[in-house]
């Protein structure tokens, strides 16, 4: 190249004083230069074409590195890794499994312990307590941004998790002498921490879940639902909670009248033996918090999972980058191809897709949403259910813990954002879980209760209700998602405000004034 580059630049009129020895050397030179093929040219102009194309890239990329991200190529939908999915439900799992499992096991343990059939009120106000959590992470975000590490406090709760409840496999029946009357401390303190873990998940699993591509989120709350699901699939194959009615003499001499036998013989409701016991179901939701573990580090480490990362600018909240980085990762959404991008802001919130009447209208119903379904409605199913017989309690609640995760698998490929459908979804599940409360307050004679119709009813009703008021939690949560990292951490604290607020109200109702009764499964006759 540098010989043909200076032969092509020899001026006419020097090659006119060559003498004719060097003319002749140039000339075959030159003609030997032209025998060149083709294809070397064309690869030498295309080396050319490459290394420029090279110098460019690399200078783009340069200036993108100047202002402190890198180039990332977000993965087209058809390709993203079901290997991720995986691991984003499994680490959902691990949000609620601990509590969700300690109340299918009540009708184990309660028998078992001095607080008896008040242990439930005692877990709904341990629970309520530990919403300490969440108001400190929320605090956090909002005074103080950037100061929390939340793959830190991931990890701390994950494992405080994992180790109370395996600590419960052991010493869930100890009991101490408290103002002179034993008490199931143990079991009290370690639900305390169950509690806290399960509460404070809710405001930064959904932050973290900013880490990867939206579509994960829904995977997530798949996640979220199974660990409802599975405690009370688990809970079925151990027996928990079977009742069989059997025959007692009333008779002292326990001889049979056939003239007055309906007298000397009574039906009492016995609960049938465990196929194992409770030890080895805490062992159980211990290995699934380990598996949780498992799952969020490798969200964090794995290579297949860390390229899929939408967005290497985004931190953990820490200030180890500057304010600039830390503002961009609160409130940048992913691109929405749904949304223009060019809007104009019609709030300070997020990116401002919403005005204020929006978001509060987002939250409320959110609020309204988790209350309902969270705590009023599950603290009366009982109540609701087991007037139609123990099949139809059981169907219920095994149907309804599995139409959590089917409402999320829906919202993958049916994702309706509109506002006003979200309403009548809310209203929907509102009028269905009316019709829950009235049947749980006319017990233990609710209406068509010696018709097996009033139990596929009763069944239905469980399940629609659970699934409406899923979807409307699921959408929301894609919504406030591209709305920033600050909208999912206000997301989860209105999640617990949601059910704080069920909670108060529902518990002087059932616990205090005794608005709901059960009746005796075996011996209850309706007009």
């Amino acid at each position: 190249m540098q010989t043909r580059f200076h032969l092509c630049s020899l001026d006419p009129l020097k090659k006119n004083k060559l003498n004719s020895a060097d003319f002749l050397k140039h000339q075959s030179f030159k003609n030997a230069h032209r025998q060149r093929t083709g294809a070397e040219i064309m690869d030498t102009s295309l080396s050319i074409l490459k290394s420029s194309t090279v110098l460019k890239t690399a200078s783009v990329s340069q200036s993108l590195v100047m202002v402190g991200c890198s180039i990332s190529h977000p993965p087209d939908a058809s390709t993203m890794s079901m290997f991720t999915h995986m691991l984003a439900i499994l680490f959902g799992m691990g949000s609620w499994v601990s509590i969700n499992g300690l109340w299918v096991e009540l009708p184990l343990i309660v028998p078992q312990i001095p607080e008896g059939w008040y242990l439930p009120s005692y877990l709904s106000v341990l629970i309520q307590m530990a919403n300490f959590g969440p108001l400190f992470v929320t605090l956090m975000h909002r005074f103080r941004p950037g100061a929390l590490n939340e793959t830190a406090v991931i990890y701390v709760i994950i494992i405080l998790g994992t180790v109370a409840s395996f600590l419960l496999g052991f010493f869930w029946k100890e009991t101490v002498l408290v103002a002179g009357v034993p008490r199931s401390l143990a079991l009290l303190v370690l639900t305390f921490f169950l509690a806290a873990v399960d509460c404070t998940s809710s405001v930064t699993f959904l932050p973290f879940m900013m880490r990867l591509q939206p579509q994960y989120l829904t995977t997530y709350f798949i996640g979220e639902g199974v660990s409802g699901l599975l405690p009370a699939l688990v809970a079925l194959i151990q027996g928990v909670g079977v009742v069989h009615c059997i025959n007692t003499t009333q008779s002292l001499n326990h001889t049979i009248n056939t003239s007055n036998s309906a007298g000397n013989y009574d039906l009492q409701a016995q609960y049938q033996p465990s196929n194992f016991s409770a030890e080895v179901f805490f062992f159980f939701l211990s290995a699934m918090m380990l598996v949780c573990l498992v799952a969020f580090l490798l969200l964090n480490h794995h290579p297949a999972v860390v390229r899929e990362h939408p967005n290497p600018c985004y931190t953990n909240g820490t200030n180890e980058n500057s304010q600039s980085r830390r503002t961009w990762a609160e409130q940048r959404p992913m691109m929405d191809p749904f949304r223009h991008q060019n809007h104009k802001s019609r709030s300070s919130f997020g990116t401002g897709s919403y005005s204020w009447m929006q978001v509060v209208y987002i939250f409320v119903i959110l609020a309204w949403v988790n209350a309902l379904s969270n705590t009023v409605l599950p603290s009366v199913q009982s109540y609701s259910c087991l007037p139609y017989g123990n099949n139809a309690y059981h169907l219920s609640a095994t149907l309804a813990a599995v139409s959590n995760p089917l409402a999320c698998f829906i919202a993958i490929f049916v994702s309706i954002r509109s506002l006003v459908f979200l309403g009548f979804l809310t209203v929907l599940g509102t009028g269905i879980g009316s019709y829950i409360m009235l049947m749980a307050a006319l017990s233990p004679c609710p209406l068509l209760a010696e018709d097996t119709s009033g139990a596929a009813v009763m069944v239905l009703a469980w399940i629609f209700f659970i699934l409406s008021l899923s979807y409307v939690k699921v959408i929301i949560g894609v919504i406030l998602r591209d709305e920033g990292h600050s909208a999912l951490v206000w997301c989860g604290a209105v999640v617990q405000l949601g059910s704080l607020l069920g909670a108060v109200t529902m518990f002087p109702l059932v616990s205090v004034y005794g608005l709901f009764s059960s009746g005796d499964p075996c011996n209850t006759s309706c007009p």
